[in-house]
């Protein structure tokens, strides 16, 4: 696969098989409640133990506390976890010492400026994720479909790898991975045929488009 992806917010077996047959590099457990993906830890383990040894498994968290990643940590034992809260660089490494997992963090973007964040977490994190900022008044911080103008990513470096996340379908993949030069990308909703409702033939398309892009 020329592009690796991430298939986020898995909740079902078929979801997950389906991610796995079409070469997901990454899948991910949503942890935050007021997410329609939300799986509770013991069941997320129970359903992400098939990807172990097939694609790193990623929690997906918001502001989490200390005990909850500490049971995530003990529970679904994941490879990386995802801040994608309003997380500091120095909360950043702390969930690494907690956990003794890989960190991912999600910057929300909507201007060029909001990418200089991204120096701040380099020296903490293995993985950046670029995702559009989430509208005025919102509740979840990302998984709504929101694209950025992807040509601010365009011939921009980093010292870390990256995802580029918001948005994305198996229509406007091509498009988006040419335009930004994304090494990875993360897909939740454009993968869905109802909020939380992950569609297997939509998961096998989208990888589809990153193996092509």
């Amino acid at each position: 696969m020329s592009v690796l992806a991430k298939i986020c917010g898995l909740t079902t077996s078929e979801t997950l098989d389906a991610a796995l047959a079409g070469g997901a590099a990454f899948v991910g457990a949503v942890s935050f409640p007021k997410s329609p993906r939300h799986l509770e830890l013991i069941a997320a383990a129970a359903l992400f133990e098939r990807a172990r040894g097939r694609a790193r498994v990623v929690a997906v968290t918001v502001d989490a506390d200390d005990a909850l990643l500490t049971e995530i940590a003990l529970i679904l034992r994941p490879d990386l976890i995802q801040l994608h809260g309003a997380e500091t660089p120095e909360r950043a490494a702390q969930a690494r010492l907690l956990t003794g997992a890989g960190i991912i963090r999600a910057l929300p973007v909507r201007t060029a400026a909001d990418l200089e964040a991204a120096a701040a977490f380099e020296p903490v994190v293995d993985w950046l994720m670029f995702d559009a900022k989430p509208p005025e008044g919102a509740t979840l911080p990302g998984g709504v479909g929101a694209s950025f103008d992807w040509s601010l990513l365009a011939g921009r470096s980093f010292a870390k790898p990256w995802f580029l996340a918001g948005g994305l379908s198996p229509d406007n993949l091509a498009g988006a991975v040419r335009i930004t030069g994304a090494p990875a990308v993360d897909v939740s909703s454009g993968v869905e045929s109802a909020p939380g409702v992950k569609d297997p033939g939509r998961i096998a398309a989208f990888l589809e488009a990153a193996r092509s892009a």
